[in-house]
């Protein structure tokens, strides 16, 4: 029996498989897509094939080792007894800087696309209620988060579907041809060809590409609260990246047979913007009402599972003692308000430069997701490295292509950080990124290590 200090297992496998696709289908897709797609032009659905399959060898990791152990915190936990608790409490702050930083970029989307509705008012204001709306959400029985969740996911995994089915009707149909332009699979190589910008476009376009995907290890974090850990994980994983990355490739795909990859994107979200230049308004608006339910139920997934993390943090004395605080309900509430305070930050930004605040936030998040994404790998590597043969037979839920697949994904993500520092663009978050490692590697050794 659970007692008024533990999480409450409330989350089932639809709750816990709706909140990974809530997480990672956002922002990235809705918005960044077309920073993506300006990069590599049509080539971006490679990137974007890559990427997932390597989010898939991450996510394979993350649950050999929750299925074998579950732990509140996750894969802080497994970095601290695998790699070290150096390595952990870097792992555990830098997911609760990642999981702030893409809020402040799914924040700062809603106020842009809230825009379309209401040009006059200034973005920081929604910015603001979005804030204090989803902090209030969150304070609520982790199964009333759960249904939110499952919920507004469920809106925007049908408009996708809808999307992807409206567009090859379109282009069946030609429904855009008074807009000016051909539909059809030659917009794929007829501006520019296939791949415009060549490989070094492609590459450019991992920074977007990854932070898309980033989000999707909360899935790890809900096994302490999951009802039946061992089957639901396993499941979930298994599906969820499978069709994140259907959902992206196809939906990208589609989008660039219908309106050419040089023009898209160039106002708000691609999605909408093609509607309305399909002349379709209903559309634009109930694909606004999809982008608004995607950008909240990203914040609402990634304040839980940074809440979450910062509780087991607590627990293992890497973070505050208040943090391990819970509610009569089970939820740890000092780390909402903390996570909500914080989120306030992203009004100040969006009041003072409304405009460059999107790129900036999504390429220091994708440092701080590829930064946790090597983290788990490393620890499933140290993890199986040090086990004895008999204990490995038993994995319930063992990583394939061991250990060729991790090793060649451990080295794909040395790669993405380093193309963060190569272009200039991006430059700014490996900068950003490498002092925050220091500030934090600091802090470790002046108040962790001396209370362990």
């Amino acid at each position: 029996m659970q007692n008024s200090s533990q999480l409450k297992r409330g989350l089932s496998l639809r709750h816990i498989r709706f909140m990974a696709l809530g997480s990672a289908i956002g922002t990235g897709l809705f918005y960044g897509s077309a920073e993506a797609i300006k990069a590599a032009g049509p080539a971006v659905l490679l990137a974007y094939a890559m990427g997932g399959a390597a989010v898939f060898m991450v996510m394979r990791a993350l649950g050999e080792m929750a299925v074998h152990r579950s732990a509140p915190g996750s894969f802080s936990y497994y970095a601290t007894h695998y790699l070290g608790p150096l390595a952990g409490f870097l792992t555990g702050w830098t997911y609760v800087f990642e999981m702030l930083v893409v809020c402040l970029a799914d924040v700062t989307a809603f106020g842009i696309y809230m825009k379309l509705w209401f040009p006059h008012v200034d973005q920081w204001i929604w910015v603001l209620g979005i804030v204090f709306f989803i902090g209030a959400i969150n304070l609520c029985n982790v199964k009333v988060f759960g249904e939110m969740e499952f919920w507004l996911s469920i809106v925007k995994v049908a408009a996708i579907i809808a999307m992807i089915v409206g567009g090859f009707a379109i282009m069946m149909y030609g429904f855009s041809q008074e807009s000016g332009h051909v539909t059809g699979l030659s917009n794929l190589w007829e501006h520019g060809g296939f791949m415009p910008n060549g490989i070094a476009g492609v590459i450019a376009s991992f920074t977007v590409v990854m932070f898309a995907f980033g989000g999707i290890e909360v899935i790890g974090i809900t096994a302490s609260e999951a009802k039946n850990p061992e089957k639901s994980i396993p499941r979930a994983i298994n599906a969820v990246p499978f069709r994140i990355l259907l959902f992206y490739v196809l939906t990208l795909f589609v989008l660039m047979c219908i309106y050419p990859w040089n023009q898209v994107g160039q106002n708000g979200s691609p999605f909408v913007q093609i509607f309305s230049n399909l002349g379709i308004d209903s559309a634009a608006n109930i694909l606004n009402i999809v982008v608004i339910t995607a950008a909240i139920s990203a914040i609402n997934s990634d304040i839980f599972g940074a809440g979450r993390m910062m509780y087991g943090m607590a627990q293992e004395k890497q973070a505050p003692a208040s943090f391990t605080q819970l509610t009569k309900n089970g939820v740890p509430w000092i780390t909402v308000l903390a996570m909500s305070g914080v989120l306030l930050l992203g009004v100040v930004l969006n009041y003072l430069l409304p405009e460059k605040v999107f790129g900036i936030i999504a390429s220091i998040a994708t440092f701080a997701t590829v930064w946790v994404w090597l983290m788990i790998l490393l620890s499933q590597y140290m993890m199986r490295r040090n086990m004895p043969a008999e204990e490995v037979r038993q994995l319930k839920f063992p990583v394939p292509l061991w250990p060729v697949a991790p090793a060649l994904t451990i080295a794909f993500m040395a790669f993405v950080i380093a193309v963060l520092g190569y272009f200039p663009g991006t430059r700014i978050a490996l900068y950003v990124g490498m002092v925050w490692i220091a500030l934090l590697t600091i802090s470790y050794y002046l108040w962790v290590k001396k209370t362990r």
